[in-house]
């Protein structure tokens, strides 16, 4: 164990950084905060590059602390909080080395991303995907960060339990359409149909859209079929973690 008293110490400094993308990408790793993502993370294998702990964090999770075995820094509450993004932190935060993507193959469930911009329900439809059984996510051009802060906090550790993977939404279709696999949209259209007119499979890509504007044209005019759910209220829409939830729940009975 090391101590850390000086927010203008060099690790922290370095550490901080992680807060923007840029010096994400540039570092190959990001800034987990709280010890239930921390836990998940040791538990996936991820690798620790650096774990800060206050007094708190030490005297909370000091059993798991030992069984950690690895060197931690021990840090003031002031340190704590400029590393962190939440306005209370948890008593620890850990710099975690970026994954290598896992290799995609066109089969199985999945859910295709195109170009959310909400962290939160970027997140939210990650771990939506996660609870529901699904083989893995594709991010498409144009969706926000994986590692943005809220992101993290909204996938509650799904990240860590099935692939995640950035790549052309569009060429990903092909393969898709190669393997027999069905695409689906999200959208109301002419040609859509009700949700739940569409029997379970354990073979299918779902898109969902933007949350202003929805999925791509392009991207539309692609899919085998395209589905919506009925409104029954006032209310305009649905917000697009909330439909992903429920295509993706009837789909993957």
């Amino acid at each position: 164990m090391k101590e850390i008293s000086s927010v203008k110490n060099q690790v922290i400094k370095e550490a901080k950084k992680l807060q923007q993308k840029k010096y994400r990408l540039k570092a190959g790793a990001y800034l987990l905060e709280g010890f239930h993502l921390i836990e998940e993370a040791v538990k996936a294998g991820s690798k620790l590059q650096a774990l800060f702990v206050s007094a708190r964090g030490v005297s909370e999770w000091q059993e798991w602390l030992e069984t950690f075995g690895e060197e931690y820094y021990l840090v003031t509450d002031e340190v704590l909080k400029t590393l962190a993004t939440e306005k209370t932190p948890q008593g620890m935060i850990a710099v975690c080395e970026l994954p290598t993507e896992a290799a995609f193959k066109a089969s199985g469930s999945w859910l295709l991303l195109d170009t959310i911009q909400d962290p939160g329900n970027l997140g939210t439809m990650i771990r939506t995907a996660d609870a529901a059984g699904l083989t893995g996510v594709i991010l498409g051009s144009g969706t926000v960060d994986l590692y943005n802060p809220k992101t993290l906090r909204s996938m509650q550790g799904s990240q860590f339990h099935l692939p995640i993977i950035s790549r052309e939404l569009a060429e990903v279709i092909e393969e898709f359409k190669a393997s027999d696999v069905p695409v689906y949209g999200s959208a109301l259209d002419q040609a859509a149909v009700i949700f739940s007119e569409v029997a379970p499979q354990t073979d299918f890509a779902l898109i969902m859209g933007n949350e202003g504007n929805g999925m791509q044209p392009e991207l539309l005019k692609v899919t085998d079929q395209n589905l919506y759910i009925p409104i029954k209220g006032a209310a305009e829409s649905l917000n697009v973690a909330v439909a992903a939830g429920i295509l993706l729940f009837q789909l993957n009975r």
